[in-house]
């Protein structure tokens, strides 16, 4: 367990550095370069999630039940993934109004799926795992609003109603392939109930 605490210390920390060092980033912008910065951002957000992936499964094997979620949720968390990958693909696509109405697409996703995941899982290291996330989701929101006030960033501007319906359909096929393969491929475990 204790691998598995520093892992989400180690990921969620580094991805918020912005808002508990908001000169961090730009002190080691002036000293390394642009591209030194991010080629560091890039290995410690790697080599955290790695630690974070290794401490998670071991965890798993270790740890016990917290509460057992009815049938129910589970399909109610499968039905909030399809959301969660629309979501995850506008984030990623120029705006249409999914990106303009949520603001923050990306981040909405990961607060759905580590939501979706606290509702089917009972187990401690999933619930440990999906609380740091969800609320590192909230806490990069309300600094992300933060700033837009403040004028240090602009959302991405409206370009074309097509990339709803992009979003949409990459989305729902992301959502298929995790949930037909890649979820049991990558995680172990079938996300389909039983």
């Amino acid at each position: 367990m204790t691998l598995l605490i520093v892992g989400i210390i180690l990921f969620l920390g580094i991805h918020l550095i912005r808002v508990v060092a908001p000169g961090f980033r730009t002190a080691m912008i002036e000293r390394f370069g642009a591209g030194g910065w991010k080629a560091g951002y890039s290995i410690a957000s790697i080599a955290s999630l790695v630690v974070l992936i290794y401490g998670f499964g071991l965890a798993r094997q270790a740890t016990g039940i917290l509460y057992t979620p009815p049938a129910g949720l589970a399909h109610l968390a499968l039905l909030l993934m399809v959301l969660s990958m629309i979501c995850l693909v506008a984030g990623v696509l120029p705006a249409g109004h999914i990106a303009e109405k949520t603001k923050h697409p990306m981040v909405l996703s990961i607060k759905i799926w580590a939501l979706a995941h606290l509702l089917a899982n009972g187990e401690t290291a999933s619930v440990l795992l999906f609380a740091s996330f969800l609320a590192w989701g909230v806490i990069l929101r309300i600094s992300l609003k933060r700033r837009e006030r403040a004028g240090e960033i602009v959302r991405r501007p409206f370009v074309s109603a097509r990339y709803d319906i992009l979003s949409v359909v990459i989305g729902i096929v992301l959502y298929a392939a995790f949930l037909l393969r890649l979820h049991e491929w990558l995680i172990g475990v079938s996300p389909l109930p039983m």
